[in-house]
C-alpha cells in the first residue's frame, strides 16, 4: 500500500508540471484528470504566455467550429465525417491543445451487440449515448483510463475517437502522457502521443467530468474543420473490424472502424483491409 501511495503522489506531482507546456517554473499543483471530483486547470505562471496555434487563426474559431448540425447524422456517417476534423482542448490559461482525428469506431446503439447500449439498455454510465447528437460520452476502462465518444443520430448510438494526429501543444501532451508512465520510460514520439483512445484522453487532458457535455457548445472542448486541408476522400478511408470486442461474435467482425489510409498515427493497421 505504501508503494501505491507513493506512486500516486508522484503521478499527481508530475501532472501538475504539465499544464502550461511553456513555463517550467512556478506552476500551480493540480490533480490527474480521471477523478470526477477534481478541478481541471492548465495554468502557467504570470511570466508566460498561452501557446497559440501555428495552424489556425485565433480570431476565426467561430468560423471553423462545428455546430449541432454536423453531429446530427447517422453513426457510421458521423464516424467517417470525423476523420480529418480537429479536436480542440482549451485550458484555463487559454492554452489550446489540438489533434486531427485519424481513426474512429461506430457503435450503432440497441441493435449493436458490442455497444454499451445494446438492447436499448440505459444506465447511469451510458446516459450520454441517449442524449442529443454531439454529447460527449467519457467512460473509464480498467478503472484508470478514459475513452471519449460522441453521440450521433440514432437511439444510443455513438462514435469512439480512437486516434489523433497532434497538431498543437505537443510539449504539453508529452508531459501529460509522461505523468501516467513509469519513471524513466523513453520519451514518446509525436505520433505516439494520441494513437489510442485512452492515450488521446491523457494527452489532451480530457477528464471524466466532461461526460454529458455538449461538444457543439462547450467552451473547453470542441471540434473544428481544418482550414488547411480538404475533407477526406472516400477512397482514402479504410473500413476494418473494431478493436477489443472479440467476445461479441459476429459483431466483432463488422467493418465499423474507420481510419485514414497510410496515416502514421493510426493505432492498429489492418493488413487485410
Amino acid at each position: 500500500m505504501a508503494g501505491r501511495k507513493r506512486k500516486t503522489q508522484d503521478l499527481t506531482a508530475a501532472a501538475a508540471r504539465t499544464q502550461s507546456g511553456l513555463s517550467r517554473t512556478n506552476r500551480k499543483r493540480t490533480l490527474l484528470p480521471d477523478s470526477p471530483k477534481q478541478t481541471i486547470k492548465c495554468e502557467t505562471s504570470q511570466s508566460s504566455e498561452p501557446e497559440r496555434s501555428h495552424y489556425f487563426d485565433q480570431n476565426s474559431d467561430l468560423q471553423h467550429k462545428l455546430g449541432q448540425d454536423f453531429f446530427n447524422q447517422p453513426c457510421i456517417s458521423l464516424a467517417k465525417a470525423f476523420l480529418g476534423k480537429v479536436l480542440v482542448r482549451r485550458c484555463a490559461d487559454g492554452t489550446e491543445l489540438r489533434g486531427r482525428i485519424v481513426e474512429t469506431e461506430a457503435y450503432l446503439g440497441g441493435e449493436d451487440k458490442a455497444s454499451h447500449s445494446a438492447g436499448g439498455k440505459r444506465t447511469e454510465r451510458n446516459t450520454a449515448m441517449f442524449m442529443k447528437p454531439g454529447t460527449i460520452y467519457a467512460y473509464p476502462i480498467y478503472g484508470i483510463y478514459l475513452c471519449m465518444n460522441v453521440s450521433s443520430e440514432g437511439e444510443g448510438a455513438a462514435v469512439l475517437l480512437r486516434s489523433l494526429e497532434p497538431l498543437q501543444g505537443q510539449s504539453v501532451m508529452k508531459e501529460l502522457r509522461a505523468a501516467r508512465r513509469k519513471e524513466g520510460a523513453r520519451q514518446l514520439k509525436d505520433k505516439e502521443l494520441c494513437n489510442g483512445p485512452s492515450k488521446l484522453c491523457q494527452a489532451l487532458n480530457i477528464p471524466r467530468c466532461f461526460d454529458r457535455r455538449d461538444l457543439a457548445s462547450d467552451p473547453e472542448v470542441w471540434l473544428e474543420t481544418d482550414p488547411n486541408t480538404s475533407p477526406a476522400d472516400p477512397q482514402d478511408i479504410v473500413s476494418a473490424p473494431r478493436i477489443g470486442i472479440e467476445s461479441h461474435g459476429e459483431w466483432a467482425k463488422k467493418p465499423w472502424r474507420f481510419y485514414l489510409r497510410g496515416h502514421p498515427c493510426v493505432s492498429v493497421v489492418n493488413r487485410e483491409a
